[in-house]
């Protein structure tokens, strides 16, 4: 297991430590729902360091990274963060990712850790065209400081107008008396906030002054837990679970992020995809009576017969009720329709609903 910069100061404080994506992490401190509430209502800090960053530079980089993703990197301009896919030959996806253009010829791709060598080769296997690159993943960290109150109590770290970083937009300046620190409005928990990308030397100094200056606003580290709580009540994909080598972005409703204005991996087979009725759908529901879906149980319909499988479960912490994501075919796809659960040796009846479930 590899640990982060501050393996050490998470097992200080107390957390409960899980090996997750080859990584030691913190999955809980004080508990799953304490900490979701956190973040919603105040403000919380994740050490998110297990994530993948690879720098692409030089001036072919833009065509590089137009070739291996989905969406369309030419529209960003310096200080602007796009959400894309890194599509497969086969019509899957390699992994989802933020491209960041940092200056003119200079990108940024942050990665799921659980995917940073593959990503790497892949991405590598692809560069028939020059572009430079340098995987940075050990060397940096991240911290996710997300919540409604982040922004009121982190404004005291940095000279920047916090509050004028708009979201999937992000800045490079001073932050907690480190410069040239990344401060990006993204995050993976619908309730606001930034993550800062600084070097693993930094990130120290940084955790401890972002604690000091939360301290009035009910500040709390976080655990993966409850970023697992949080992302699923937006409706956030998670690889692995929600999208994969073989779920393709059409049928995970990603079909935002692909665009056909460019040829990339794969784009003609998804350009007829995107023509045709598609065998099975990503739907968010709502258990209709008490219950916990659970990723792999089965999706049925009203005679008992399987017709597909949760691929995210839990019970909402801010909704108090059971919430899923799952793979179904079209017919079951629409909002109101009436699914079935297999929790153990009952079926229990849930409706398919719009996303996000936690409208804040």
């Amino acid at each position: 297991m590899k640990d982060t910069a501050l393996t050490a100061t998470h097992k200080a404080l107390g957390a409960k430590m899980v090996p997750f994506a080859g990584f030691n992490m913190p999955v809980q401190y004080e508990g799953v729902n304490i900490e979701h509430e956190t973040v919603r209502n105040a403000v919380g800090v994740f050490d998110v360091s297990h994530m993948g960053e690879f720098l692409v530079e030089g001036p072919n980089a833009l065509d590089l990274i137009q070739k291996v993703s989905s969406n369309d990197a030419s529209k960003l301009t310096v200080g602007k963060a796009q959400y894309s896919c890194i599509p497969n030959e086969t019509g899957g996806i390699v992994d989802d990712l933020i491209v960041y253009r940092i200056k003119e010829d200079t990108y940024l791709l942050v990665v799921n850790a659980s995917n940073i060598e593959k990503d790497w080769n892949w991405i590598v296997s692809k560069n028939d065209v020059g572009a430079q690159l340098r995987d940075l993943s050990d060397d940096y960290s991240l911290l996710a400081i997300q919540g409604p109150k982040a922004v009121e109590a982190m404004q005291s770290l940095s000279s920047h107008d916090l509050s004028d970083i708009k979201f999937y937009n992000f800045v490079v300046g001073d932050f907690a008396g480190i410069e040239h620190v990344i401060i990006s409005a993204t995050g993976y928990t619908g309730s606001g906030g930034f993550e800062i990308y600084c070097k693993n030397s930094e990130v120290k100094q940084i955790w401890d002054k972002v604690f000091e200056a939360g301290k009035d606003f009910g500040i709390k580290p976080i655990g993966l837990a409850a970023r697992d709580t949080l992302r699923l009540e937006m409706g956030y994909s998670l690889y692995g679970n929600d999208i994969d080598d073989t779920t393709s972005p059409f049928e995970a409703g990603l079909g935002w992020i692909v665009k056909f204005t460019k040829d990339f991996t794969n784009s003609e087979n998804l350009y007829e995809q995107k023509q045709r009725v598609l065998d099975q759908k990503l739907v968010a529901f709502e258990l209709d009576e008490k219950g916990i879906p659970r990723q792999g149980y089965d999706i049925v319909d009203s005679n008992g017969k399987a017709i597909g499988r949760v691929t995210s479960g839990t019970m909402s912490p801010s909704l108090k009720k059971g919430i899923g994501l799952g793979y179904v075919p079209p017919v079951f796809s629409d909002v109101g329709s009436k699914i079935y659960i297999q929790v153990r040796k009952n079926a229990l009846p849930a409706t398919v609903v719009k996303l996000p479930f936690y409208k804040g």
